[in-house]
């Protein structure tokens, strides 16, 4: 009987199983989004493909299907959600093999990718422009970002009790779920939850702005839902005011870290502070400003042996 089943089962259905079993409640809601696209990509890709029928070249192939639509990160991440379940299978004696086996990851050539931020002059004038006043508002969200790097989920879990103005540190232990319902939700990984330094300017301006708020409360968080686009809305309209270059919360993470390494600061306290969970992923979201940190030090080097 199981050995019929095993011949008739489509790898389409074993696969939602498999995400419904093992999954759900058991990840964050926005690695399950990408579990459930996945899903749909094997349905309409592979509809009628048994799991006893996934060979190597069959498995291969639905690879290459995929590939011929996303970037080759892309067809990365797709291959590791779908092994987990063959690898299940494969134990739960489904199939004889490994199909996945030496799998050739396939994908389109990447777009190139200008990420925008705001260079010395253009984030002095900005911050120069924000209306801080002596209650919470998106301008006091918008100056704590900038100054710290913090994810914008971050910033919005941020509580007067995660500040230590003594020391000049702000704690990063969670985030906030504004694209589901509130509350508190984990960091994204265990290095995210960090202590950061923050200059003198923050912990004036924010000492007196929490003088009455509830300490285990968000600061910035109120009775209705937050959308990302409202605060990028803000900002958009602050950079077009002071005739900057017009960029989103995001990018003011992006010009908190480039401001750091055209300073000297080495990668990896730029790591550390961003929260990234290993250094290459600063280097290849930062790679261009490296290169050209990089020149600089050739010119130096240069000039330091000339002069011997």
């Amino acid at each position: 009987m199981l050995n019929d089943m095993n011949k008739t089962t489509l790898f389409c259905e074993y696969y939602a199983q498999w995400v419904e079993v093992y999954k759900k409640g058991a990840i964050r809601e926005a690695t399950m989004a990408k579990y459930l696209m996945t899903q749909k990509w094997v349905e309409k890709l592979a509809p009628e493909l048994k799991v006893s029928e996934l060979t190597r070249i069959a498995y291969q192939q639905l690879l290459n299907d995929y590939a011929e639509k996303h970037e080759r990160q892309t067809t990365l991440d797709f291959h590791h959600q779908l092994k987990g379940a063959i690898l299940d299978a494969v134990e739960e004696g489904m199939m004889d093999r490994d199909p996945t086996r030496k799998a050739i990851i396939k994908g389109k050539t990447p777009k190139a990718k200008k990420i925008k931020y705001l260079n010395q002059f253009e984030l002095h004038t900005l911050i120069a422009d924000l209306d801080i006043r002596d209650t919470p508002n998106w301008d006091y969200f918008i100056l704590l970002v900038a100054k710290t790097g913090m994810r914008f989920s971050e910033a919005l879990a941020i509580m007067p009790s995660d500040f230590d103005f003594a020391r000049q540190t702000l704690s990063i232990s969670k985030t906030w779920d504004y694209k589901g319902d509130g509350g508190f939700l984990p960091t994204k990984n265990k290095s995210s939850v960090r202590k950061i330094q923050i200059d003198w300017q923050i912990v004036v301006k924010f000492s007196e702005l929490v003088k009455g708020l509830p300490e285990d409360k968000p600061i910035f968080v109120g009775a209705s839902k937050i959308y990302n686009s409202t605060v990028n809305d803000i900002l958009t309209r602050h950079c077009r005011k002071c005739g900057i270059s017009e960029i989103s919360i995001h990018g003011l993470r992006h010009t908190h870290a480039s401001l750091l390494l055209f300073a000297g600061v080495s990668i990896a306290s730029v790591a550390r502070r961003l929260g990234h969970a290993s250094m290459t992923t600063t280097q290849k979201t930062y790679l261009h400003i490296i290169q050209e940190l990089e020149n600089k030090d050739v010119d130096l080097v240069m000039r330091t042996l000339s002069g011997l």
